[in-house]
């Protein structure tokens, strides 16, 4: 996987699995703009590759933000050869008919309006470049339904939905567009969503919930890049319109598949 005189745009990149992209990206070569809501660690980051990379805040529920930092990225790197459309929200557990309207609205602005303006703004400069490549962030939500998750569930169907139509609409042109299914990953979100489940035992929550899965544990975020990085390189020339899970067997054998779990 060689990037040199390539530019990557990830967004959410300031920590997890959009930090471990950027790091993975210009290790090989690249070029990047991270961009994230988070200042701190985006800045921090940024400074830690030095002038392989920009670092932007943005909301990317505003259309204008997403049309700031696609100009700022061309401004500063000359074109957009990648892009991660990684930025996403937990909201909540509880079930549909306690779920807070607002928190549900917020989770599909983020996950879903933020993915589509991404699509919608980076597009354009890849279509003037005449190619790309494209990986948007689903989750094995976006595979399979989870009690309680019913905001998250339903955004990430919605992610690998715009990641098909996409790679239908651009793949002529060159641009080629897949998702990521992350499982379980140890991240920020995946310890909030546990506290919520279960304030008292977090830890008790990643035992029930591993002991479901074939290979007894939760991935790590450079697990989730190294599937994303192989998606945006030229390896992966002949690939658009999948959905790749990285979740250690857990689609592939839920409890009761399992040996040994109810």
């Amino acid at each position: 996987m060689d990037f040199t005189g390539k530019v990557a745009v990830v967004t959410g990149g300031a920590n997890g699995i959009g930090r471990e992209v950027c790091l993975g990206f210009v290790k090989r070569g690249g070029k990047v703009a991270i961009i994230d809501r988070d200042a701190a660690a985006g800045e921090a980051l940024a400074a830690e590759l030095g002038k392989a990379a920009i670092f932007r805040t943005a909301d990317v529920t505003q259309a204008k933000d997403v049309a700031a930092y696609v100009k700022a990225t061309v401004d500063a790197f000359g074109r957009i050869d990648c892009f991660h459309n990684n930025a996403g929200i937990e909201g909540k557990v509880a079930s549909i008919v306690d779920y807070d309207d607002a928190i549900f609205d917020a989770v599909q602005a983020v996950n879903v309006r933020g993915v589509y303006l991404g699509l919608k703004h980076v597009i354009p400069v890849m279509l003037k470049q005449g190619g790309g490549a494209i990986v948007n962030t689903a989750s094995v939500a976006g595979l399979v339904g989870t009690p309680g998750m019913g905001a998250y569930v339903a955004s990430k169907h919605a992610v690998i939905g715009l990641t098909k139509v996409a790679a239908g609409e651009v793949g002529p042109q060159g641009i080629r567009v897949n998702a990521v299914c992350p499982g379980p990953i140890r991240t920020r979100m995946v310890e909030d969503i546990a506290k919520q489940v279960s304030p008292n035992n977090p830890g008790g929550v990643e035992a029930r919930y591993t002991s479901g899965i074939p290979l007894r544990r939760y991935g790590e975020a450079i697990e989730v890049a190294n599937l994303v990085l192989f998606l945006l390189s030229d390896l992966a020339a002949n690939i658009t319109g999948g959905q790749y899970t990285v979740d250690g067997g857990r689609t592939a054998a839920p409890p009761g598949m399992v040996p040994g779990v109810d």
